[in-house]
């Protein structure tokens, strides 16, 4: 099943993606006001609306993040051998992590905005993965059964102000610089998520591809870890690395600039394509 936030007529909403459109969940689960809070009670309680007619189109609805309001979003730094060599760095024995705020994303067909301080606005291709049931130190075998579904995203990079200070957090969380969706495809139907590729294009060009079966840190190892630290909930997220290809490394650079428009596309589960626009002053 697939799974979406929007907003229609200035109502905020969640819903089931069909064929024709989406049927919204938000009015028949009206103690679940948002897909965090459906995924917190369980996703099942959809596979009864599978057939049913939709009750608005996609060109209906503004597509939100997948997940507007996560208790947290945990991102992953350096998790593919060929992002970790063009950046010169090394290996580290533990994942990189660092933080994005909710208040930094947009949803598919949403622009991300260029900011007025930077023209080093860079994409960033990676898979999402969204905590679907509660738990503190959560085990590798088990963590996979903790995961409500996966997305896309697009963790774009102000490389600049990503290097001011050895933390990352100035370069990542700019308004409006993440892109989450188009939508959320359950784990039941992505058994094995090593068995995805991931791809990035700027204008139609491919400037990333891997499959997800190289990260370094695998999904259920970036579970366990996480979760170690401080309790995963359902509607968390974590964005677990980009491989290699990232404009900043090329020669010449290559940065996001007013009028682009980037795609990431996850097999299984869609496409993710924002347009670029320069913030005004």
């Amino acid at each position: 099943m697939k799974f979406a936030s929007f907003t229609h007529a200035g109502r905020a909403g969640y819903g089931l993606v069909t064929d024709g459109g989406i049927v919204d969940l938000t009015r028949r689960f009206p103690e679940a006001p948002t897909l965090r809070t459906f995924i917190a009670g369980g996703l099942d309680r959809a596979a009864v609306f599978a057939g049913a007619p939709a009750d608005f189109a996609l060109s209906e609805v503004t597509l939100a993040p997948v997940i507007p309001d996560p208790d947290k979003i945990v991102c992953v730094g350096l998790n593919y051998h060929d992002h970790v060599n063009e950046t010169g760095r090394t290996v580290t024995p533990n994942p990189m992590l660092f933080a994005r705020y909710a208040g930094s994303q947009v949803g598919a067909g949403t622009a991300l905005v260029k900011p007025l301080e930077s023209d080093e606005f860079d994409y960033e291709g990676e898979l999402a993965v969204i905590i679907g049931k509660a738990g503190r130190r959560i085990s590798e075998a088990d963590a996979l059964s903790h995961v409500a579904g996966y997305a896309c995203y697009n963790d774009a990079s102000v490389r600049d102000w990503q290097r001011h200070t050895s933390q990352f957090m100035p370069g990542k969380t700019f308004a409006a610089t993440g892109a989450f969706g188009p939508w959320m495809v359950s784990a039941d139907e992505i058994p094995d998520p090593t068995r995805l590729s991931l791809a990035t294009r700027l204008n139609g060009e491919q400037v990333q591809h891997t499959s997800v079966d190289l990260m370094i840190t695998p999904i259920p190892t970036l579970i366990a870890y996480a979760s170690t630290i401080l309790p995963l909930l359902p509607g968390d997220v974590i964005v677990s690395g980009t491989p290699g290809g990232v404009g900043a490394r090329r020669t010449p650079k290559l940065f996001m600039k007013d009028g682009d428009v980037v795609e990431v596309e996850v097999s299984g589960i869609g496409v993710l394509r924002n347009p670029i626009v320069a913030e005004l002053a």
